[in-house]
């Protein structure tokens, strides 16, 4: 114990929130609970009005296309985050002066955008995933620590069970630390063949790895049956992309997983795909599952967990309950206790339709939460088409006749079918703030159609051609005709003028952003595609064995319905702030969150807009949140009303989960402006907000 408090006055100790009775932000979401919640109260509803930059800084890192979505980390004064290139820096927390850069990259081009969400802290480490490189960084000097794995790097894509040089395994939110652990999920393909998302502990201090949750299983263990019978063997995906929550005391971790790949045909994975779409409780000392519950069987409709779950704690029928809340892409709450994964809420099972597209064969119950009330809308209906102007409401209910529209999971179809709120909403990975004085959490949310339409795959056998390979591998997302769904999905024309060769075949090889690398399909295949991309060259090559998709469908690109003019298809809200009310399931308050500015000068305000990145909600009455994609706006919230109380414009959209801390006897609010997200102006800078000096106003609110 005197050892750890040492460490721990050193900073070389993985200090928790609760430790720090949340008045810093140490980890991801401020602390291995990811509560998001702030018990500085500095500054406050008396005062908020008075906010005011206090610095800025610029990575220098933006380029067309690229984000930043980095939580920054504050300990012992130091602010520690990434850049749009994935560098890693250290600035005071004061002054936002840099002490230290480090570039994983060492050196290399960066011409592909990257998402990370922020880094970890522990014994005097950094320790940050870079493609498929786990890092450890002296926190002092940003050097890679020598000891730590290979030369300070560990390689995220073996001990898997498969080859490691044709995996795709990079890790883009942080993991959490227990005792000398480091407990890490993991991004991989979304589309066959892909590695597979078992959940890691990696030793703090060699790297070795120390125990793995298999989240897809193997012969003679749990789950297994709810697979074809030799499916660990080739399928891929059920990751835990979106982050990890620790119960310190409890020595439990909690991961939400993601869908099994292909994301939105499993006819080759026929079963309800344990561990793929759950939330899993471990024992974080030797990675024992406790206990799970699947929130959607046989995904095909890309509904991963896209968040960190919170830990709360919430009264019912006269108890204190220590629970876990997860948030998800339709809009609804899970709360389940902590130790037991007994439903806080009351769970129905309904039957759900069967798909009509050969050899799909979808689980015949779903499971819905009865409360908490859900925080979006639930199903697009002609009733809630925009009216933004008779043409575009016309054109819209003109294209959605054409298509299926049913209740919840009507699966996908040959035909198309709508999916809402879509695979960038109801919550998002910013996750959700908790707030133990009201037992409320908060959650920003988008409501946009999306269409999820399935076309037959080419033909895989024997030598194929660049046009094949590319139709078979890269038209789910860039379009048969390569036009794409720009800007995520831009399209594959014009390449020569970014690309060389070379340069494309790496490209292809590595990936970057949400683009997985195809170094599975060896160079000869790469080197087709690239030069059809590059030339319409039509290039045959034989393909190795097993390096091919075995999903007899994919998907038609990514789709998003609008209006004529670009806008989304539903009446506003597009995007809205909630409060929810975690002991009776009731939303508190709901409000519009972000507008169009063409859209807001026109008169038409207030109609809330694609948003990512998360909230934080302090001891102060308030509740922090950028997010907003297009009018790149900071607010601050009344935390019991949901009014407005306070906006400044950014540099970039603020597309990231702010961090409050205190230096220096001050609060700071700062926030990651990386823009980049659907044609909005990429950024680089980190902006804090703070009070200005002299005495601070005080309230009893």
């Amino acid at each position: 114990m005197k050892l750890e408090l040492y460490w721990a006055a050193l900073g070389l100790f993985a200090v928790s929130a609760s430790a720090q009775t949340y008045r810093g932000w140490p980890a991801y979401g401020g602390g291995p609970d990811s509560l998001k919640y702030s018990a500085l109260d500095q500054i406050n509803r008396s005062n908020e009005h008075r906010l005011q930059v206090a610095w800025t800084y610029d990575t220098r890192d933006a380029f067309a296309g690229s984000e930043m979505q980095c939580n920054p980390i504050v300990v012992n004064g130091v602010l520690y985050a990434t850049t749009p290139k994935l560098r890693v820096i250290a600035l005071d927390a004061a002054t936002g002066k840099l002490r230290w850069a480090f570039d994983p990259h060492q050196g290399r081009k960066v011409t592909s955008r990257f998402r990370t969400r922020g880094v970890v802290h522990a014994r005097g480490r950094i320790y940050v995933a870079s493609r498929h490189w786990l890092w450890a960084l002296d926190a002092r000097t940003g050097s890679p620590v020598e000891s730590f794995g290979d030369g300070g790097k560990v390689d995220l894509r073996e001990g898997l069970g498969r080859d490691p040089r044709e995996l795709s395994v990079s890790a883009n939110t942080p993991g959490v630390v227990f005792r000398d652990l480091l407990i890490l999920g993991s991004v991989v393909n979304e589309d066959l063949p892909a590695a597979p998302g078992h959940i890691r502990a990696y030793d703090l201090t060699t790297g070795k790895l120390r125990w793995t949750f298999r989240t897809i299983p193997q012969p003679g263990e749990f789950g297994y049956d709810t697979w074809p019978k030799d499916a660990w063997q080739y399928t891929g995906g059920a990751n835990s992309w979106a982050g990890l929550a620790l119960d310190e005391k409890r020595g439990i971790v909690f991961a939400p997983t993601g869908s099994a790949a292909f994301d939105f045909y499993g006819g080759n994975r026929a079963g309800d795909n344990l561990f793929a779409n759950c939330l899993i409780a471990l024992d974080a000392a030797t990675g024992r599952r406790l206990w799970h519950f699947q929130t959607v069987k046989h995904d095909v409709w890309d509904r991963d967990l896209p968040a960190p779950p919170t830990l709360v704690t919430v009264k019912r029928k006269g108890r204190t309950i220590d629970a876990v809340a997860q948030i998800t892409k339709a809009g609804v709450v899970w709360v389940f206790e902590r130790e037991t994964g007994k439903p806080v809420f009351p769970i129905e099972h309904r039957a759900v339709p069967e798909s009509d597209v050969p050899g799909e064969v979808l689980a015949k119950e779903q499971p819905f939460p009865l409360k908490p009330a859900p925080f979006t809308r639930q199903r697009f209906t002609e009733e809630i088409v925009t009216r933004r102007t008779p043409e575009a409401r016309n054109a819209v209910l003109e294209k959605l006749r054409t298509l299926r529209n049913g209740e919840a999971f009507a699966p996908p179809s040959l035909q198309g079918t709508v999916l809402f709120p879509g695979m960038d909403g109801g919550g998002e990975w910013g996750g959700a703030a908790f707030d133990p004085e009201r037992n409320r959490i908060y959650v920003n949310a988008n409501e946009m159609v999306w269409v999820v339409k399935l076309v037959e795959r080419a033909q895989t056998e024997g030598p194929q051609s660049g046009r094949t390979l590319y139709n078979s591998n890269c038209a789910s997302c860039h379009r048969e005709d390569r036009r794409g769904t720009p800007p995520d999905f831009p399209a594959m024309t014009n390449l020569g003028r970014k690309y060389s060769d070379a340069d494309l075949i790496e490209f292809l090889r590595d990936g970057g952003s949400r683009m997985p690398g195809f170094r599975h399909l060896g160079n000869a295949a790469l080197n087709a595609i690239a030069r059809y991309l590059l030339f319409d060259e039509e290039k045959y090559v034989p393909v190795p064995p097993g390096s091919q998709a075995r999903a007899r469908y994919r998907l038609d690109g990514y789709i998003r319905l609008t209006d004529p003019d670009g806008y989304p298809a539903v009446e506003p809200p597009w995007g809205t702030l909630n409060a929810i009310d975690l002991n009776t399931g009731e939303i508190a308050w709901k409000v519009p969150l972000g507008e169009h500015p063409e859209l807001a000068a026109k008169g038409l305000k207030n109609t809330g807009s694609e948003n990512y990145g998360g909230p934080v909600v302090t001891a102060g009455g308030l509740v922090f949140i950028a997010a907003t994609n297009y009018d790149r706006k900071f607010r601050v919230f009344n935390k019991d009303t949901g009014k407005l109380l306070y906006e400044a414009e950014l540099p970039a959209a603020g597309n990231a989960t702010p961090a409050v801390y205190e230096a220096n006897g001050k609060q700071y609010v700062v926030i990651a402006c990386g823009g980049g997200k659907w044609g909005a102006p990429s950024g680089g800078s980190y902006v804090a907000f703070a009070l200005p000096d002299g005495p601070v106003p005080r309230t009893n609110e």
